[in-house]
């Protein structure tokens, strides 16, 4: 079974930064990842997705502020988040589109980010 494992979410004041990071825990072969969001209340929603060439999509409410980038020797993921608001408040997720036998989108356990206003 393949997992994959986030890191660096926690609590930052409005303005701050972090780092979000996503790698898969066995070696496989992988297309497009992403990082999706869901505050309470609310539905998951793309934050930014990237694909085996780089190119990137990133959701209106985070263009400017948000960064991600893909290591593709290591599968690492990684998402800079920059002045970030109390409106990004959710959880966030990693997704990859890989194959481990057949190809489907493989999804991590979350982690929390909090901004206080």
């Amino acid at each position: 079974q393949v997992q994959l494992v986030e890191s660096g979410g926690g609590l930052v004041q409005t303005g701050g930064s972090l780092r979000l990071s996503c790698m898969p825990s066995k070696t496989i072969a992988i297309n497009t990842m992403a990082w999706y969001r869901q505050a309470p209340g609310r539905q998951r929603e793309l934050v930014a997705s990237i694909n085996s060439t780089g190119d990137t999509i990133y959701t209106d409410a985070v263009k400017g502020r948000f960064t991600i980038n893909r290591d593709n020797a290591k599968n690492l993921m990684t998402l800079q988040m920059d002045g970030l608001k109390p409106e990004d408040t959710a959880v966030y997720y990693c997704m990859a589109h890989g194959r481990y036998g057949a190809w489907e989108d493989f999804w991590g356990q979350g982690t929390q980010v909090t901004v206080s206003s």
